[in-house]
């Protein structure tokens, strides 16, 4: 077997414990898959993560911020080992974390990328090109809301900013798998990457709906000028709702609308999913489309309140699920019926 065939398996500082402090969900697909995908995974995703927290924080100013993104972009672009040293912004942008998996994770940045340098060289090409779109549409994330409240204008910014920071990563994650499972799907590879890119925008667009409240809180407002204007809304009202811990009903028909639309691009992750030959990778590849449609339904069921009390899918809930999918052999039919299930589904119990 050529050394190209395989990235190695992660090691020395356990990237497991990172992993599942800074990601409830997601760890547990990742957990699932085959050694040689499951690194370059990953890594990539704890180093995406890690900007995304530099992007996300409000400790520091905006250009502190795309100052210490760019320098980070530039360590993940180094091929030659030779990376810049910004262990002094790090450091300083750790200690302004309240999170304590964040800041470790941050501190934890020089052996990420150690072990991105240690992929294959096939493995680090993936890894970066899906890193350059993802902090790229962090930058403009950080260059739109960082200096005070904003929106988007448009849907097609929406749909740009989805793909950036989530559809290329459903791209990035068929061509990993298609590397290293010869048998990869069912499907054409070409018809798996657009699936996937779908996959990725509607769990992106399930973020934004779930976490809309706190956006808004912040002044960030993804909801596009456009949209709220044909339901005679503006972001600045939005955010004035939310601040005042007052839900607007008059956002309702534009809720249901991007509700149906995201469920629309889960349905196309539940369809990628369902093609995945691998029985791991297959149920690796469905959870976030299970745990998302069940926290659609009760987003669905909350309606704009839920921008005032936030909801997610309880962690008994999420137990629940594993068990019901091992016990049915994690098949096709088996997920196929649980997307259902959890879509329809009005109530917790413990």
């Amino acid at each position: 077997m050529s050394e190209e065939a395989h990235s190695p398996p992660m090691k020395k500082l356990d990237l497991r414990q990172l992993l599942q402090g800074v990601s409830r969900s997601f760890y547990l697909s990742i957990r699932l898959l085959p050694r040689a995908i499951q690194a370059p995974v990953a890594v990539g995703y704890l180093l995406a993560r890690a900007t995304d927290t530099v992007a996300d924080t409000t400790a520091q100013t905006q250009a502190d911020r795309l100052n210490l993104l760019a320098g980070l972009v530039r360590s993940i672009e180094a091929t030659n080992h030779v990376i810049e040293d910004l262990t002094p912004q790090i450091q300083a942008f750790a200690g302004q974390q309240d999170n304590r998996q964040e800041r470790a994770l941050m501190h934890a940045w020089p052996e990420c990328l150690s072990q991105l340098q240690d992929l294959t060289a096939a493995d680090q090409r993936s890894v970066r090109e899906v890193l350059g779109f993802i902090t790229q549409g962090q930058m403009a994330d950080v260059s739109l809301f960082g200096d005070g409240p904003n929106a988007f204008n448009t849907e097609s910014e929406l749909d740009n900013y989805t793909w950036q920071v989530a559809g290329c990563v459903g791209e990035f994650w068929t061509e990993v798998c298609a590397r290293h499972l010869p048998d990869f799907s069912k499907r054409p590879t070409l018809e798996m990457r657009q699936l996937g890119r779908r996959y990725g925008m509607g769990l992106q667009r399930l973020n934004i709906l779930r976490d809309s409240g706190a956006d808004l809180a912040d002044g960030r407002c993804y909801w596009p000028r456009e949209r709220l204007s044909d339901q005679d809304l503006t972001p600045e009202q939005l955010v004035q709702s939310v601040r005042m811990g007052q839900a607007l009903t008059a956002l309702t028909p534009l809720w249901e609308a991007y509700l149906d639309s995201t469920r629309a691009q889960l349905e196309d992750g539940l369809k990628y999913s369902l093609a995945v030959n691998n029985t791991r990778v297959r149920l690796a590849s469905a959870l976030p489309a299970l745990i998302g449609i069940r926290t659609l339904a009760l987003l669905r069921q909350s309606g704009p309140s839920a921008l005032i009390t936030p909801v997610k899918m309880p962690r008994h809930e999420v137990k629940k699920l594993l068990w019901r999918i091992v016990l049915g052999g994690a098949t096709r039919k088996t997920l196929a019926l649980e997307f259902n299930r959890l879509a329809a589904v009005r109530e917790s119990s413990p």
